[in-house]
């Protein structure tokens, strides 16, 4: 197994510290989340390290499936950075959020839909151009995400030959009992939560049956990351813990 950690557990303070963190575990993958203060960091600073890197597309105040055109283009332009960061890293996974129905918008899913599937395509297009996957992540059961049935999700991407973030506790939020192999995932992020709120717990503090999910990709010989997504390096040393016990 590949496992790999995100900076969403160094709480937004220094990245370097976090490297170091990540370095001194003997993690050998870190995700970067792509925006502030991660996006002021110098990329030859990142390319001393042993570790390898993917990468998260920028989420704040960004929406790609929005009927906003300005915001939509803005959107696809920052992902677009991602994409150059990650072929700059030799990293071949961006991890891309659908979108989100903004609550004005809400008598317009179908229109939003189709925004959001345009827009996953032209990223998609732009990373094939570089050698970079987008993967789309399948999203939380909160008011207004879309493609939060990694079902659909799926659907859709096999249909367009791209790649999909599963998130196995976003997965949990929108159905408990869903635990099926997708064959468009590329790359998966690990949290635990109850099933009631997308809470990025250490892994065995909630009710994830993480050894049956993750033994499915084992076993159709699952080559990605495996991306602890918590929320403090407390909480990444308990997950690898609870890892290494199985």
């Amino acid at each position: 197994m590949k496992i790999g950690v995100s900076t969403l557990a160094s709480n937004g303070k220094n990245l370097i510290n976090f490297l170091d963190f990540a370095e001194k575990l003997n993690i050998k993958y870190v995700e970067i989340l792509n925006e502030y203060p991660n996006d002021k960091i110098d990329k030859d600073l990142l390319k001393s390290y042993s570790i390898k890197y993917t990468i998260h597309s920028p989420i704040a105040d960004l929406n790609i499936s929005t009927m906003n055109k300005s915001i939509k283009e803005a959107t696809i332009n920052e992902i677009k950075k991602s994409i150059d960061l990650a072929k700059e890293l030799k990293s071949n996974i961006v991890v891309v959020h659908p979108g989100r129905i903004a609550f004005t918008n809400r008598f317009f899913k179908s229109e939003i839909i189709n925004l959001a599937e345009e827009s996953m395509k032209r990223c998609y297009e732009y990373g094939k151009e570089k050698g970079v996957a987008v993967a789309v992540e399948n999203m939380p059961n909160m008011e207004g995400f879309i493609y939060q049935d990694p079902v659909k999700l799926n659907s859709f991407l096999k249909d367009n030959n791209m790649a999909m973030t599963l998130d196995i506790g976003h997965m949990n939020t929108y159905d408990p009992k869903l635990n099926s192999y997708f064959e468009t995932v590329k790359h998966i992020h690990l949290s635990d939560n109850n099933s009631d709120f997308d809470h990025h717990y250490p892994l065995g503090e909630g009710s994830i049956n993480f050894k049956e999910i993750i033994g499915k990709y084992e076993e159709h010989d699952y080559h990605g990351v495996y991306v602890i997504e918590v929320n403090d390096k407390e909480s990444i040393i308990q997950s690898l813990d609870y890892l290494n016990k199985f």
